[in-house]
């Protein structure tokens, strides 16, 4: 059987999670969707579509879909699901998992790396994080796990935009991008996301692509000065460095082609010293001794990496690569990159 994709649906209360999910679980679109609620707060779907035994975890819904509530751990539930669908008790095609609104989505994504049974079934496909246009500039200057999860997203919906205004609206997407530069943003009205948007998003794939806006690259000094031609309004009031979160993101670039074993070594170490701190992190590099591209990223202290397609001729063999985590240290990580280079 095919591995089941995964989906990690992660974003602050009141950004809309739930408007998201009912849509996804009600509407007719011929998907036969399980979503899994790691969530007993006021706002869970459990109230409204789940008025039934309390003992019974696993749903089937009347178009087909299945829901279930976590009583235990995910891990768990995800071995349930898996062998019920193998048994074919259970009818579903991808799995989504909402996390609660304080969570940290990095241990959710762990789980379909770290645990061999759940790896050989599901396919973690993407980390979706909402955020919600009228309380996120607050939610991000007051809450580190709002902040977290904004540098876990392969894609960020922005919900609410019609209650604020446009200016604060860039002033929040600049900041955004700031914190993750590899994660597409979308402004989305309630529950009118195309699923297209929402599932087979690959975010999780080991893909040659690394969509960083280029203008984003150029400044390396990535404090980008704010000159008079920057007219984001978050910079009038003050704080010149638009929010200093601690989440951030640097990007390293270079023609020069790596060593492997130098470059090994070092992102071993990294990982090693700062993975709890690093949430995610994706290169494309160009290694001495093969012809194709190197593809490899990583959550925390996990990595993996893959050979890509060949580089094309005439193609700049660009080494890209993003980091996104916690107070690091951007300084050591450069420094140390520019180490690894062959001489």
């Amino acid at each position: 059987m095919s591995l089941i994709p995964a989906t990690i649906l992660t974003g602050f209360l009141g950004s809309g999670k739930t408007t998201l999910l009912k849509r996804v679980l009600t509407e007719a679109h011929g998907q036969k969707i399980a979503v899994i609620e790691n969530e007993f707060g006021e706002e869970n779907i459990d109230n409204e579509i789940l008025v039934s035994d309390a003992n019974e975890q696993i749903i089937q819904m009347n178009n087909g879909c299945i829901c279930c509530s976590i009583r235990e751990d995910l891990r768990a539930t995800l071995q349930d699901l898996a062998e019920k669908r193998r048994k074919g008790e259970l009818n579903f095609d991808r799995v989504v998992i909402e996390t609660t609104g304080l969570a940290d989505p990095g241990p959710v994504a762990q789980t379909f790396f770290m645990d061999d049974e759940i790896a050989e079934s599901y396919l973690l496909d993407s980390i979706l994080t909402l955020v919600d246009a009228k309380h996120a500039m607050q939610q991000l200057d007051a809450r580190q796990e709002a902040r977290r999860q904004v540098g876990f997203a392969d894609q960020i919906f922005i919900s609410k935009t019609d209650l604020v205004g446009k200016e604060e609206v860039d002033a929040l997407m600049h900041r955004l991008k700031h914190m993750n530069p590899r994660a597409p943003q979308k402004a989305v009205h309630f529950g009118e996301v195309a699923l297209a948007d929402v599932f087979d998003l690959r975010g999780f794939n080991l893909n040659a692509k690394l969509d960083i806006d280029p203008n984003f690259l150029k400044d390396n000094s990535h404090e980008h000065e704010h000159g008079e031609h920057c007219d984001h309004p978050s910079h009038h009031h003050g704080h010149h460095h638009a929010h200093d979160d601690d989440v951030k993101s640097f990007v390293f670039r270079s023609e020069r082609a790596f060593d492997p074993a130098k470059l090994e070594d070092f992102l071993g170490a990294i990982v090693n010293i700062y993975g709890p701190r690093l949430l995610r992190y994706k290169g494309v590099l160009n290694m001495t001794g093969t012809e194709r591209k190197v593809i490899f990223q990583g959550v925390h202290q996990l990595m993996g990496s893959d050979l890509g397609p060949e580089w094309a001729a005439g193609e700049a063999r660009t080494s890209k690569m993003v980091f996104i985590g916690i107070d690091l240290p951007k300084d050591i990580l450069l420094q140390g990159l520019e180490q690894c280079l062959s001489a």
